[in-house]
């Protein structure tokens, strides 16, 4: 019997494997007991050979995700799917989960739970309520229990008006949210993750896009990666998300406007030339291998702000070819280890840096996409080594922002941890 991870690969409709991942990456998807999609990305040969399985059955009695329940009175409640209102000053669409009030904590001075809900399952461990199946994995991927947005079955997505007044449109909330963890060891860090192991969260970041891409009502794929208190993370584990919007967000319905005015006024893609500039200019370039340049933007708002862009033109993630997903996993992997290091705190041992990774990507059915080009903005709120950015008056109140220091100091830093030239 041929046990080789291609002729064991689940076929996905839409997602095709590279060449690495056909022969050392095996998918298994399953459901979880409220029925949400779950799926392993092994990597360990043991399961990518078939040599060993994964547990597929999630042995918590929970009830559907969208049935009904009673209320105190006895009562049927039916499901209370996330909506979102549009904001008619803005045109942002701002969703509304009430249900996420109840999800756990178990990071921060709010912490809520005592178990964490993204670990291996520990037979005998008093908190039985985790999300995964099996006692150990590599990386996970399912719906997240406590979504923003969800595409709930027999509900429409149609325009309604909050008190009937046409000024507030109002619909549900029908995307989609999704967690990735990217290793078992709940104590761990993502910067301390071998790069075989970010190869894999490269994988599911690209599996991951080109099957949502196909859901109807999905608009934008934003896989992201929230890490460290200050940030805000309920959950301390290594791991990230993929948001997917029924609506275009407002960040990259901007760069969208920018984007395309670019290209009537020149014929040129907009974010290609901006990492030419910082090539041609090179004092902002703080990283480079053989398929991607990581640079300070000349326009930097965050005190530790870098921009991750494809050398190849890329619209989204699973366009990546072979050789650019492992070079994107050497990438991430060195920025994560420099940016842990960036600021001094006494003792040469720098600290674990609070970041977002947010990936921009084309948008699914927008025809500006053709302008577009995928993007990685990975930025901390940390100033100082016992210093946070706050988001103040002009900041938050108008989006005007003040900078704590200028790209080339970020840059500075960046050149007195590392080469510039990373490949290997």
């Amino acid at each position: 019997m041929n046990n080789s991870a291609e002729s064991q690969q689940t076929p996905f409709v839409y997602y095709q494997p590279s060449a690495y991942a056909k022969e050392h990456i095996r998918i298994t998807p399953t459901t979880l007991a409220d029925g949400r999609d779950f799926f392993y990305l092994d990597d360990d040969p043991a399961y990518v050979s078939g040599e060993r399985t994964r547990e597929l059955t999630d042995p918590r009695q929970l009830d559907y995700r969208f049935a009904s329940h009673l209320d105190a009175d006895g009562h049927e409640v039916p499901y209370a799917a996330p909506q979102m209102r549009r904001d008619p000053l803005t045109g942002d669409w701002i969703p509304m989960a009430t249900a996420r009030m109840n999800r756990p904590i178990t990071a921060g001075p709010g912490a809520t739970a005592t178990g964490n809900p993204l670990a291996a399952r520990k037979p005998g461990d008093p908190y039985q309520d985790g999300e995964v199946p099996d006692t150990d994995y590599n990386v996970v991927v399912f719906e997240n229990r406590f979504p923003s947005m969800v595409q709930v079955p027999g509900v429409s997505a149609d325009v309604q008006y909050v008190d009937g007044n046409p000024l507030w449109e109002r619909r549900n909330a029908a995307g989609r949210c999704e967690v990735i963890c990217f290793d078992p060891n709940e104590h761990g860090l993502p910067a301390d993750l071998p790069v075989e192991r970010l190869r894999t969260v490269v994988e599911a970041w690209a599996f991951r896009t080109a099957e949502i891409s196909h859901i109807e009502g999905i608009e934008q794929i934003f896989p992201f990666e929230n890490h460290g208190a200050e940030i805000g993370v309920s959950l301390a584990h290594p791991h990230g998300q993929v948001y997917c919007y029924p609506f275009i967000a407002p960040k990259l319905e901007t760069e969208l406007q920018h984007t395309e005015q670019y290209f009537e006024r020149t014929g040129g893609n907009l974010l290609k030339d901006l990492m030419q500039s910082e090539l041609e200019a090179q004092e902002r370039v703080v990283m480079r291998n053989h398929s991607w340049v990581a640079y300070v933007p000349a326009a930097a708002r965050w005190p530790l702000e870098v921009h991750v862009a494809p050398v190849r033109d890329v619209l989204t993630i699973d366009e990546l070819d072979d050789q650019e997903r492992w070079d994107l996993a050497q990438m991430y992997s060195t920025l994560l280890k420099r940016g842990n290091a960036f600021f001094d705190t006494g003792d040469g041992k720098g600290m674990d840096l609070p970041y977002i990774a947010a990936w921009h990507q084309a948008p699914i059915h927008d025809a500006r996409r053709e302008h577009y080009r995928l993007n990685l903005q990975f930025f901390s709120f940390r100033r100082a080594a016992n210093k946070i950015k706050y988001l103040a008056g002009s900041e938050s109140g108008m989006a005007a922002w003040i900078s704590d220091t200028t790209p080339e100091l970020i840059a500075k830093r960046f050149h007195e941890l590392g080469p510039i030239d990373i490949d290997a």
